[in-house]
């Protein structure tokens, strides 16, 4: 499974799963959004397994992307989330920070995880090589590669005139001969961040007039606790008690179909994928809204007028409909044009690059 196919099918309600294995990491990056150590904390195995295990052939996700804090840090569960899932016909991705590649190896039961997956994910950036060099990385990541699992880097930089990133992305172009594909990514005022990269900038405000789809609101996230949220920003997986309409479920107590479930017949979800927070406030509760986008969202509760709105209008066949139509525009637009709004629009292009482009990427709409 390449990466162009893994974020085309970003925006698509329930095509995917995010699955957080662990909130621990034994790098310590400047940037970190989860702000992970290692006295992190991590959901229950056995709960997780058991709700991969409620995936059928005819009712799953076509991907589960299984990350953390650092996934590879319970390998041996990595493996088996990639197998049960693997059972129902469901693919899996797998993003590590890298820590084990310091060794100049790849220790035998990270490996097998690895190659559980279907693709694998390196992170890379100016932070992380203050903790594993780049060619520990890249020569780790050649390993992946001659394993047979299609690989990719995450990037994050500071934006598009970061030079850091204008290096880095040539260097992998011509170490992998644009084998690789890039996901380039902005550090946002998160975790770690959240002091200094807001430093100096200013968030661009939505224009409130125009739809907005919520692209990160179409997949389940299961949080460090278990909890199920709808959305992956990180103040929303993190905020507890969650905001009423995130909440999905938890993975001790619920299975694939009724998160599922939820996450399709909400009438909240639907219209922030559909047209977006900011417009919801412009339509029902003008003057309302919180400052920024995420914020917005993650306030709704505290906006009953807004709520309601978004729930008369969205519920029943108009808005199940008017859902899986912004879902569609988004897949059909792909993964180039995804990545242009919610990464780093300069590097965009790097998500798909043509050696790694299948003849026909299929997985779309269900």
């Amino acid at each position: 499974m390449e990466l162009a196919e893994l974020v085309g099918l970003r925006p698509v309600p329930g095509a995917g799963l995010l699955l957080t294995l662990t909130r621990r990491c034994p790098l310590s990056c400047a940037h970190c959004s989860t702000s992970s150590t290692m006295a992190g904390e991590e959901p229950d195995g056995s709960h997780l397994l058991r709700f991969l295990g409620t995936f059928t052939a005819e009712d799953r996700p076509e991907l589960v992307m299984l990350t953390g804090g650092e996934p590879l840090l319970r390998p041996e569960l990595a493996a088996e989330c990639a197998a049960t899932a693997r059972a129902a016909g469901t693919r899996t991705a797998l993003l590590s920070g890298m820590f084990f590649a310091r060794e100049g190896r790849i220790p035998a039961r990270i490996l097998r995880a690895v190659t559980a997956a279907d693709h694998f994910s390196a992170s890379l950036d100016a932070f992380h090589e203050r903790e594993v060099s780049r060619a520990e990385v890249f020569r780790a990541v050649h390993r992946v590669l001659d394993a047979g699992v299609p690989a990719s880097f995450h990037l994050t930089g500071t934006g598009a005139g970061d030079p850091y990133l204008a290096e880095v992305t040539a260097a992998i172009r011509r170490e992998f001969d644009d084998r690789v594909p890039m996901l380039v990514n902005e550090v946002r005022a998160v975790g770690r961040a959240a002091g200094w990269a807001a430093a100096g900038r200013t968030a661009a405000a939505a224009d409130p007039d125009r739809a907005l789809p919520c692209a990160m609101a179409a997949w389940p996230v299961v949080a460090f606790d278990g909890t199920v949220l709808a959305c992956c920003n990180q103040q929303a997986v993190d905020r507890r008690p969650a905001p009423a309409h995130l909440r999905l479920g938890h993975i001790a107590e619920d299975d694939w179909a009724t998160v599922r479930s939820r996450t399709l017949a909400s009438p909240v979800l639907r219209l922030i994928r559909a047209v977006g927070p900011a417009h919801l406030y412009a339509r029902y509760g003008p003057g309302a809204a919180p400052a920024g986008y995420c914020a917005g969202c993650r306030d709704l509760p505290g906006h009953p007028a807004v709520t309601a709105g978004a729930v008369r209008d969205g519920a029943g066949p108009v808005g199940e409909l008017l859902d899986r139509e912004a879902a569609r525009i988004q897949y059909q637009a792909g993964p180039v044009e995804l990545v242009g709004r919610h990464g780093c629009a300069a590097y965009a292009p790097l998500v798909d690059l043509p050696r790694t482009r299948p003849a026909a990427v299929g997985g779309g709409p269900r």
